[in-house]
């Protein structure tokens, strides 16, 4: 199967059709909820489990980091599509209370960051677009905050390389 071919399938319902179903969410407890149509919003739920508890008997912090780790790479591949490499490059968490429920995140993209994204990488340079998200218990208080860093570069057949003329008078 091509590259082409697998992003003609990538589509909101088959990406969480196929993470409901992989081993590392399943068996932590991560459901995506929700996968808007133009991949701009997720809604992804952690289940508080017996086996996904720590000795304090709360949320394992692996999970919640597990939580929040493909999202933004996988909304980037749906919204830019096969012309571009995204790749998780950095992330923290600070932990803010306890995990000592179930735990949502909505992740959401907004139209000027992928604007920027394009903007900064049309002639092929890299680019490290920047996300925060909250993890929040069952009564909305924060739980958690996660920093990403993505790497994006366009693919090289898919750059706009700047024509001789172009580089001179810049």
């Amino acid at each position: 199967m091509g590259a082409f071919t697998l992003f003609n399938i990538y589509n909101p319902s088959v990406v969480k059709y196929a993470l409901n179903l992989w081993p590392p969410f399943w068996g932590a407890g991560i459901k995506i909820v929700s996968i808007s149509d133009d991949f701009r919003t997720v809604k992804v739920r952690l289940k508080l489990r017996w086996w996904n508890k720590n000795a304090n008997r709360t949320q394992y912090g692996g999970s919640i980091f597990s939580l929040t780790d493909p999202m933004y790479s996988l909304m980037l591949m749906g919204i830019l599509g096969q012309q571009y490499f995204i790749w998780d490059k950095q992330a923290s968490i600070n932990f803010i209370q306890p995990g000592d429920s179930d735990l949502t995140a909505d992740f959401v993209i907004s139209e000027q960051c992928i604007e920027a994204i394009k903007l900064a990488t049309q002639h092929g340079d890299k680019y490290f677009p920047s996300f925060t998200v909250n993890v929040l218990n069952n009564k909305g208080e924060l739980v958690s905050q996660v920093q990403r860093t993505l790497y994006v570069r366009k693919k090289p057949e898919y750059r706009n390389h700047l024509d001789a003329e172009e580089q001179i008078t810049e």
